[in-house]
């Protein structure tokens, strides 16, 4: 914490520790899960199997699809998102501070947990089938197979649906910095509403447009889950979750180039997006030398707008409204009914006794505690380094840091397991126990947990650090008090309210991981929450039902936790989510 442009050693001792930490946690998974694709068995270097992915056309055929539902489902998320955020930036209507908190709820349920619900909603004598028989459309005998005919609709629908607020939180952080008398300006001129936003807004808030984007993209082009859910095997996450197996025996290298070419895919997805959204950065950057201030609608325009951010919520809670249904109904309850005709609360007991459903909480409960502690240490840490000192690469440790955004989760899982693979290939019998994802993948997940989840505690603790001024921290250092003792004292006490909303963020999203949790644990003893859902939703019987509770006490979860974080940080949450 120092004022001169000198670098302390112990700044440099910091900045150290935090490199070995992305260069082990981070750079190593992703190297070798790209040297694994290129590697025989025996270690020799080959180009054979990422070949043997373009050969193949039901692979080629499976990355054009997953590329083709990524760029439709952002597109659609972008025509949903865009005029959500201009209209709550700039209009004040009655209930507006409800509507937009509740905007952010689809952000409380992962979407292969919502897909668990959409099936009964699109089964074939479903609620969806209902309706259409209800209005007097003709439905075939044995009802309509949505599902089967419109799969991968479906799987756009659950997606837009949960990851609008990403690029939602994006859109208004950015349209809340614009400097509103540019846009003045130009009307006074006499430019027109859609000029204006063309020449003036739409470049000005590029930095969140191309985040938020560049997240939607790469989420949904290597999502698991949701394809998972809905058993569309068409798409490349999917067939290499199905050759996980191979991967972890080690006998076939080929799931690790499939995840290279989707690694490769997702960089040319980024650069793509930066290349058309990311120009005009500079002009970007401009921050409002003047406070906005929002256009109060009352009467009926009001009120219209309410209902319009309304009937958005409703459309974007059906997965969680289907979710909560299907936990509380009875094993075959929900059929030929637009809702359950009987109900039960035996299912949402249910998890609290259920051999495999419980012990995954508990699992769950530790592998995310220990990683936001992990994740708060190295955020704060790597915070400090980002706004406290003068290193000369502060700027790289803070794209490291945001670097788990950008790099698809089905990556840095398979990146884990290949570390395993290739320590049990050479060591033998000899491999330590951690380091072996069949026998206890604990400490794996934990750092994967982790390194996944501190961006959220890392941008949290920036904001923090950048809103609190220096004078009381030099004042204590002046006065004799050691590093330590202003860090405890001074600093940690100033942002304490950041660093609990990131840590609920890394912890909340930590215990709902999928890619790692589906991929990482294999044995039933260390299943966490969402290892349990898939497995329980795949069991005969009440499976599905139990699936759904445990879904639901997630939601519970997720809920509080982006409540809490909402009203900590407010409208600079958007900043959490900044790649």
């Amino acid at each position: 914490m120092e004022g001169s442009t000198r670098v302390r050693p112990s700044h440099w001792l910091l900045t150290g520790v935090l490199l070995v930490f992305f260069a082990v946690c981070l750079i190593w998974p992703i190297v070798q899960v790209t040297l694994s694709g290129f590697q025989k068995p025996d270690g020799t270097f080959t180009l054979s199997f990422v070949k043997l992915v373009f050969s193949d056309p039901t692979l080629v055929r499976a990355l054009i699809i997953i590329a083709l539902l990524a760029i439709i489902v952002t597109a659609c998320t972008l025509v949903l998102s865009m005029p959500l955020a201009i209209l709550s930036v700039r209009y004040e209507f009655p209930l507006s501070r409800l509507m937009g908190g509740l905007l952010l709820v689809p952000l409380v349920l992962p979407p292969f947990v919502g897909a668990i619900g959409m099936k009964l909603i699109l089964g074939r004598e479903g609620t969806l089938t209902q309706i259409v028989d209800f209005l007097g459309f003709n439905v075939p005998a044995g009802g309509i197979d949505w599902i089967g005919q419109y799969r991968f609709f479906g799987i756009v629908l659950v997606e837009v649906l949960h990851l609008y607020p990403i690029l939602l939180l994006n859109l208004q952080a950015s349209l809340a910095n614009i400097d509103p008398a540019m846009e003045q300006a130009a009307a006074n001129i006499g430019a027109k509403r859609l000029t204006i936003f063309r020449k003036i807004t739409l470049p000005l808030i590029r930095p969140g447009l191309f985040a938020g984007c560049t997240l939607v993209l790469i989420w949904s082009f290597t999502e698991l889950g949701t394809p998972l859910m809905f058993d569309f095997q068409e798409v490349t996450s999917v067939q290499v979750f199905a050759r996980l197996s191979e991967a972890t025996g080690g006998s076939n290298p080929l799931p690790f180039a499939l995840v290279i070419v989707m690694l490769f895919a997702s960089v040319g997805l980024y650069i793509v997006g930066k290349l058309i959204l990311g120009r005009g950065f500079d002009a970007a950057t401009t921050k409002a030398s003047t406070q906005f201030v929002a256009t109060k609608l009352t009467g009926w325009r009001g009120w219209c707008m309410t209902a319009l951010f309304s009937g958005v919520f409703l459309l974007a809670v059906v997965p969680h409204i289907s979710v909560i249904l299907t936990a509380f109904s009875d094993v075959g309850g929900w059929y030929k009914s637009v809702i359950p005709t009987s109900f039960t609360n035996n299912h949402v007991v249910q998890p609290m006794r259920d051999e495999l459903a419980m012990p995954s909480v508990a699992n769950s409960i530790m592998y995310a505690g220990l990683a936001t502690m992990l994740a708060i240490v190295l955020g704060l840490a790597t915070a400090i380094v980002v706004v406290r000192t003068n290193v000369p690469i502060r700027g790289f440790i803070d794209a490291l840091a945001m670097l788990p955004l950008a790099v698809p989760g089905l990556v840095m899982a398979f990146g884990y397991l290949s570390i395993s693979v290739t320590a049990k290939r050479y060591l033998g019998e000899s491999t330590p126990r951690w380091l072996d994802v069949q026998a206890f993948p604990v400490v794996l997940l934990v750092i994967a947990y982790a390194a996944r989840r501190m961006p959220y505690v890392v941008r949290s603790a920036v904001a923090g650090l950048q809103q609190t001024p220096r004078d009381l921290e030099l004042a204590a250092a002046n006065l004799g008090a050691g590093k330590f003792t202003v860090l405890r004292r001074i600093t940690v006490p100033l942002i304490v309210a950041n660093l609990i909303a990131g840590g609920l963020l890394a912890f909340a999203f930590a215990m709902l991981e999928v890619s790692d949790s589906l991929i990482l644990a294999q044995q039933q003893e260390f299943f966490p929450i969402t290892k349990a859902i898939w497995e329980l939703s795949n069991r005969l019987g009440d499976g599905m039902y139990i699936a759904s509770a445990l879904g639901v006490w997630a939601m519970v979860l997720l809920s509080l936790t982006i409540l809490s974080v909402n009203s900590i940080l407010s409208k600079k949450m958007g900043a959490i989510f900044r790649v």
